[in-house]
């Protein structure tokens, strides 16, 4: 017989991983690993940021949601244009962008589309920067989509290429 992981409480959850060298997710009694961070990862949740307060959000990175006990995500970027709440998001706000890293299980981000769909969020976005590809969950789930909200994904991408080919010619 297999044994099964003991559920931890936040605070355990707390007390084991929040001054750990990777970042974790609380997630409903699990310490779920973020993905590890690249220049490109950066790069876009500057990006994705900029834009939405250019297009009228108040945007975040690395926010963590406390809109139920059970689990505490941190999505890549976060935007309202309502009033935002201190410290933490205890409910949904207008936007929230999950970057993809080549060590996320797909399994869970799909759960974490259906949590944000469930929490209230009304665009749930999903950037895949290998295939430079945006994709919008519908409810049922993803869709590929040529924007983030009003923000053309080109310009998107084009911002990145941009960066990075700065970060080329520097060295």
């Amino acid at each position: 017989m297999a044994a099964v992981a003991e559920r931890l409480t936040f605070l355990e959850f707390q007390s084991k991983y929040e001054r750990s060298e990777r970042s974790y997710e609380y997630w409903y009694g699990e310490a779920i690993p973020k993905g590890m961070p690249t220049w490109i990862h950066g790069l876009l949740q500057s990006i994705i940021a900029q834009a939405l307060t250019e297009a009228g959000y108040i945007a975040g990175a690395e926010v963590e949601l406390r809109i139920i006990p059970d689990a505490h995500p941190k999505p890549d970027v976060i935007g309202t244009k309502g009033e935002i709440d201190e410290p933490y998001p205890t409910k949904a706000v207008d936007v929230v962008v999950e970057i993809l890293s080549n060590d996320d299980p797909m399994p869970y981000v799909l759960e974490k589309c259906q949590a944000y769909n469930s929490w209230g969020f009304e665009y749930i976005y999903i950037v895949n920067p290998e295939s430079r590809q945006l994709f919008r969950w519908t409810g049922s789930g993803l869709q590929i989509s040529n924007e983030l909200i009003s923000i053309p994904g080109e310009r998107i991408w084009r911002q990145l290429e941009n960066a990075l080919q700065r970060g080329r010619r520097t060295k």
